[in-house]
């Protein structure tokens, strides 16, 4: 699933349950001493998924320790992203000479908990997002709003090392193909942009002053992806014949 909303330079793993038998290296189980278990099989199976995307670079296996605002820290010449939620986890990564950072993020497919709608959307997002939510409600707008708003911070935050709160960016967010039937059960796919409302860090001459990532609505799972290249910062498309 993940695999399609990135390019090629990128290797995506993706899981939808856990391994009791998973082993992480020390340094990353030492996280976990006074973990409760649901946090440490999310924590334990992601991480797996980024040691195999590693793994995809040709890459020797290696602790994925948490750095700066728990942001994973990869090694060196390496950009990536992990992922986890009910029935979900995955990594994506990609070498720096192809991608300049990757932002991903899952959510179910299920209304947003109260109030967090709310404290996230900004008013360019309203109208959209209440026309979304009545005329397309096989799709929860306000939870894929949400992930892609983490996907952006995720994307952000490698590049500069600052905060990027809710409100310091205004989504639109395109909403593709939805099919009749029953929202936990339809395949639906789009795109969506994100505007900056602060300044942002200068790439290749220029400032960045947004992101530009897809979006898939699938197994009731909604996941979003940002990947931003080098040359003049145009996202990177999915290859066509992606599964």
């Amino acid at each position: 699933m993940l695999a399609s909303l990135l390019p090629d330079a990128a290797v995506a793993v993706e899981a939808f349950e856990d391994d009791p038998s998973a082993v992480l290296f020390p340094e990353e189980a030492a996280l976990l001493a006074r973990a409760v278990d649901k946090r440490r099989r999310e924590f334990t199976t992601a991480r797996i998924c980024a040691h195999r995307a590693l793994a995809g670079l040709g890459l020797p296996p290696a602790p994925i320790l948490p750095g700066d605002r728990g942001a994973p820290r990869w090694p060196a010449g390496v950009v990536g992203s992990i992922t986890h939620c009910a029935g979900y986890r995955a990594a994506a990564v990609a070498f720096t000479g192809q991608l300049r950072t990757i932002g991903i993020d899952a959510e179910p497919n299920e209304s947003s908990p109260k109030g967090v709608t709310a404290q996230i959307t900004v008013p360019a997002e309203e109208g959209w997002l209440a026309t979304l939510t009545e005329t397309r409600p096989t799709v929860r707008w306000d939870r894929l709003l949400f992930s892609a708003k983490e996907s952006v911070y995720k994307a952000w935050f490698p590049l500069t090392q600052r905060w990027l709160g809710f409100e310091d960016a205004a989504l639109t967010i395109d909403p593709g193909t939805v099919l009749a039937g029953p929202a936990a059960a339809v395949p639906a796919r789009g795109t969506f942009t994100a505007k900056l409302l602060v300044t942002g860090p200068a790439l290749d001459g220029g400032e960045l002053t947004g992101f530009d990532g897809h979006w898939l609505a699938d197994r009731g799972l909604l996941l979003t992806a940002i990947t931003v290249p080098h040359l003049d910062g145009t996202p990177t498309p999915p290859a066509p014949d992606a599964p």
